[in-house]
């Protein structure tokens, strides 16, 4: 099957819901968090659906492949940054960032390995 449009792939879709869940937990950071951890953990949030897009867009399977590597680059910045806010903003439950982290994870590396499997043919 051929896919016109990156917002037709649900790794991307779920790295969209991903983005604006951390954006919604983090809301409640203190306000000396603006432009510390709050900010680092959505700017990773939203690499991950943009390289999945400008990947897609390039056109090329080397290309693609090698956005979907930033896309997983960015996931594991922001698992790091997660378990981080986690001890210190321990109030926060962030039970469903991580679960949808883990699913766009799992979803990065199993495109991965196909699309650069089929650009290798």
């Amino acid at each position: 099957m051929y896919i016109k449009s990156f917002k037709e792939l649900i790794v991307w879709q779920r790295g969209v819901e991903l983005a604006k869940e951390i954006y919604s937990a983090t809301k409640d950071f203190p306000a000396k968090e603006a432009f510390g951890l709050q900010s680092q953990m959505c700017r990773a949030a939203v690499s991950i659906p943009s390289n999945i897009a400008e990947g897609h867009r390039r056109g090329t399977k080397k290309d693609f492949v090698h956005f979907l590597r930033m896309a997983d680059g960015s996931a594991a910045e922001l698992e790091t940054q997660v378990l981080i806010a986690e001890s210190v903003h321990s109030k926060i439950d962030y039970r469903r960032s991580k679960t949808l982290l883990e699913e766009v994870q799992k979803m990065l590396a199993s495109m991965i390995r196909k699309v650069d499997l089929n650009a290798k043919r």
